[in-house]
């Protein structure tokens, strides 16, 4: 089953924004913009199936369900919004999947999208600074199809990393491709360390912020706020054991590998 987009609700939408938030890094890009459902309740207008998620099935009060992706819709202060988000995109582990399927995926949703009316595709993500994110507020990293968008995310905050790189999964690949579409776009990636696997609330709050300069979302970031210091407080805990464990394991000169 290639790609799928069950549409519910059509949108007649112009010039209208994508917000892309999908399991990645730290899932920052995920955090940022469940959050931002749960502050502004868009509505939802469509679902996304497709063969390159995992073999699987959800099953909540013993019914069975599709694992999916789900598209939103919102109107705020005239501009029109869409924001893809789930539990799951293709695999980037190609002993069980392709490349072709991360292609199919982006190019089928672009597309969608396009045809929807959007001009302006944004992709959030993580970006792995690694240790240093310990004791650092996190900046967002922003990646961009020409050098006016650049400029646009840089008024907001956002940092440009002119450093050569890879943006991997969706949130690369639905940039690039929508550029193929005559599309600008970016993708804004908060500073994160890759072994926050339960979440960087803190980075994702980073990019919530410069959405919210861009855009003139009213959101309340009480909660999130409570959330990163508390992740942020686990985490230098965690690293304190760990350096603690290193300090005592004797070498004896033999590999360790943790």
């Amino acid at each position: 089953m290639p790609t799928k987009i069950l549409v519910t609700k059509k949108i007649a939408a112009k010039n209208a924004i994508l917000l892309v938030g999908l399991p990645g890094i730290g899932l920052v890009g995920k955090i940022s913009v469940d959050y931002l459902l749960k502050e502004l309740k868009p509505e939802r207008i469509a679902e996304v199936y497709s063969d390159a998620f995992p073999p699987s099935v959800h099953t909540k009060n013993s019914k069975i369900h599709l694992i999916k992706d789900e598209i939103y819709y919102l109107n705020y202060k005239k501009q029109d919004f869409f924001f893809l988000v789930g539990p799951v995109q293709p695999t980037l582990d190609f002993k069980v999947g392709s490349s072709h399927e991360h292609y199919e995926f982006a190019e089928t949703l672009i597309s969608f999208f396009k045809a929807s009316g959007v001009s302006e595709v944004i992709t959030l993500a993580g970006i792995n600074i690694g240790d240093k994110r310990i004791n650092i507020k996190p900046k967002v990293i922003a990646a961009g199809t020409d050098d006016a968008t650049l400029k646009k995310w840089k008024k907001m905050g956002a940092k440009e990393d002119k450093k050569e790189g890879l943006i991997s999964g969706a949130a690369g690949l639905f940039v690039g491709i929508c550029k193929l579409h005559k599309m600008t776009g970016a993708c804004l990636m908060g500073e994160t360390n890759a072994q926050l696997i339960y979440g960087d609330q803190g980075s994702a709050k980073a990019i919530i912020e410069v959405l919210k300069k861009r855009f003139g979302f009213k959101v309340k970031m009480k909660l999130i706020d409570k959330e990163a210091k508390e992740i942020e407080t686990a985490f230098k805990d965690l690293n304190m054991q760990l350096e603690s464990l290193e300090e005592e394991t004797p070498n004896n000169n033999l590999p360790y590998v943790r």
